[in-house]
This record gives C-alpha cells, structure tokens and sequence, in this order.
C-alpha cells in the first residue's frame, strides 16, 4: 500500500463503526405478531434504496431496538455483489433489516457518507476480496468485514470536505441524465406521433420494397481456422444500433462474399429471442459492419428506393411493434418470426422526400442525446479519477475545490 498522506490513517471498519447483521427470516417471523417492513439485500443497490415493495416479518420488542434503523446508517450486501452499499436517510417512520445485510453505525470517527463513497472505491478495486468466502455464492462475514482497513483523514472536517466534492460531481452526473431522460422522452413521443401519422397514409409491404437475404448457418465446419471472417449475430443487432463490442468469426469459404458480405446502410432484423418485446428488432449495417456476414437468425434488408435510416425507424416503430407482438410465434419460451410474416409488415408509401422530412426533428433529437451522452461518459471518466484521487490522499480537496 502507498504511504499515507499527512493527516489521515488506516482503521479497521469494526473499530469505525458499531456493526450489527439483520434479523433471520423463517417461518415464526413470517407469520407472527408485530409485522415491520424490512430491508433485503436486493432492495439495497449503489447508493439507493428500492421501496416500491417492502417485505414484512415479525419483530418484538428487543428486536425492534436491535434491527431499527436510524439515519446516517449504512447498509452493506452481506452476499452476492459483495459491498453493495446505500445510505439510510430516514425515509420510513421505521423499517428493519434482514441478515443478509451488514448495518454499519460510525461510532463518530468517520462520516457515513464517507464510507458509502470508500465503499464504491474499495469494490472496484477489490480491496476487500481477502474477506470474501466463497462457496456457491460469495459473502463477506460480519467478523472479517470487521477488520478490513479503511484509508480516511483523521480530520472529519475534512471527510466532509471531500464527501461535498464527489456529491458536487455526482449532482452534475445526475443533470446530465435527467437531461438525456427527458431527451428521449421527447423523442419517443414525436416518434409515435410521425409513425401514426405515416400510418395513416397509403401504405404498402416489405416484401414489395426490399431484397431479402438469408444468413450463414453456423457448423462445426464454421470453426475458424484459415480464412476467417467477422459475422453479426443477434446480440450484435440492438434497437437501432448496432453492438460491435463483441463480435465471433467464421470460416469463410468461397463465394461467401457475394452472398453474405452486408453493406452499408443494410437493415438487420432479428428472428427470434426470448422477450416479445424485442422481436423484430431492426438495426443499420455502418461502415464499421460493412464486409462482416450475418447469421441465420438474422433477416437482411436492402433497398435503393428507401432512405436506409427512415427504413430503420419505421421497422422499429411502435406501429412494427405491435404487428410483432401480434403475429410472433412461440416455442419453448423462444419468440420467433417467419420471412412470410416479415414479408407482410406494412411499409408507407411515401417519397423519399417526405422521408427525409420525417426523420429531420427526430435526427435533431438523437444528435443532442448523443452530444450529451458523450458529455456524460467525459464527466464519468473525470469524476471516478477525482474519486480515486480523493478517497487516496492523493489530491487535496482545496486543490479541487480551488
């Protein structure tokens, strides 16, 4: 561990704070007197808490001045993700905890709002992994969560300090989402109303405007060896995106190319998946993609009379969705999707100059929500590096807050 900076320490979580786990559920507590609202572990996520459905189990008396929790105390995953941690503020008149929480209660040497921060930190690090017992489920037990170190400024004024630096960053993190909330919010719905407006125009079928083409059929003979060739399968097809983070590869053999190669401004339409909602789900090919092949369980559209990013909206539109949710077929918990059912979907039969003025608002839209997800992402990388630099000693707080 690097040298401290002047002024703060190493102490041991069981020292800082009075730390309790939750009471056990079973049967007595489900069904006897003096029913309570309590805390799960999945209800405590980073730096919230989920209230929309508080669970209930008895507590008596002794048990109610044991589990109650009271503000400023922390509530810890004891399994699963391990350190997951959020604040109790006080937002029921009362509430409980169960065992699979460790409540933290600082005995007034370090701030609560403190720790939550350390806490992020010391999980993307891993710091506190030499707790963490490991069967088919990981857990942090109460005693050696005790003596995991805590680096921290001797000084609470100074906890404060930087506690108010990090929240002043995350405040900014929060505008910049509400921001692209509302965004898409507005998008959406001047989206819904150009669909219903074009539907109710003269309208004619996919298959009367568009190429089909069938996908590569992944074998054993596929496995790549020699020539090889980056494919698209339905992870890679999102709702209006393409997802080239993780893209497999194939055998390619000859006269793959003339069949499979996609180009740009193709459309991608998945087949089948799990969840009637993303049936049908439709994304353009870009110049990034343009060469790789698709798999089977894709659809391939292609079109010189359409705008390919107006043939993108209207194939993810609400009117296309609900058509999908309608016709698709279901086997084994799989939706899927035929080409004769593809063929079908209605298309509007409008200009490709009434095209271009459909998208236009709705392209203004997307470009501002991309300019503030990418402000979004900066501000991230900024605020995890003023966080590490803070929660270390490495960085005064005057020198960020000057």
């Amino acid at each position: 561990m690097r040298e401290l900076a002047p002024g703060w320490t190493l102490s041991r979580v069981g020292d800082l704070f009075d730390m309790q786990i939750g009471k056990k559920l079973n049967k007595e507590a489900s069904a006897g007197p003096e029913q309570r609202e309590y805390i799960t572990n999945k209800d405590v996520q980073w730096n919230r808490i989920h209230f929309k459905k508080l669970n209930r189990m008895s507590f008596n008396a002794a048990e109610r001045e044991r589990f109650r929790l009271v503000p400023g105390d922390l509530l810890v995953t004891e399994g699963g993700e391990v350190g997951r941690t959020a604040i109790w503020e006080g937002q029921r008149e009362e509430c409980y905890f169960q065992m699979s929480l460790h409540r933290l209660r600082s005995r007034g040497a370090i701030e609560p709002r403190y720790m939550l921060h350390y806490m992020a930190y010391a999980a993307r690090f891993d710091l506190f992994v030499n707790g963490v017992s490991q069967t088919s489920i990981a857990h942090l037990p109460q005693d050696k969560f005790g003596e995991q170190l805590v680096a921290h400024p001797v000084d609470l004024a100074e906890q404060r300090r930087i506690v108010d630096a990090i929240d002043g960053a995350a405040e900014l993190e929060r505008g910049i989402e509400e921001s692209i909330t509302k965004l898409v919010s507005v998008r959406e719905g001047l989206a819904n109303r150009v669909a219903a407006t074009l539907l109710s125009g003269p309208m004619g079928r996919v298959v009367d405007n568009f190429d089909f083409g069938a996908g590569i059929t992944i074998g054993p003979d596929r496995r790549p060896q020699n020539e090889t060739r980056a494919y698209l399968r339905v992870a890679n097809v999102q709702r209006g995106r393409l997802d080239l983070s993780d893209v497999a590869h194939v055998e390619e053999f000859p006269g793959d190319s003339a069949r499979y190669a996609l180009r740009v401004g193709d459309l991608l339409v998945v087949e089948g998946h799990a969840n009637p909602h993303e049936i049908g789900r439709c994304a353009l090919v870009s110049e990034e993609a343009a060469g790789y092949f698709h798999q089977n369980h894709l659809f391939r559209l292609r079109s010189e009379r359409h705008l390919s990013r107006f043939s993108d909206f209207w194939l993810n539109s609400e009117p296309v969705r609900a058509y999908w949710r309608r016709v698709a077929a279901t086997s084994s918990g799989l939706y899927t999707i035929s080409r004769v059912a593809l063929e079908s979907v209605p298309f509007p039969l409008v200009s490709r100059k009434t095209q271009e003025e459909a998208l236009a608002e709705l392209v203004s839209l997307e470009r501002q929500v991309s300019i503030e997800e990418r402000e979004l992402a900066k501000l991230r990388h900024l605020k995890q590096g003023l966080v590490d630099d803070l929660l270390t000693g490495r960085v005064e707080v005057s020198a960020v807050a000057a």
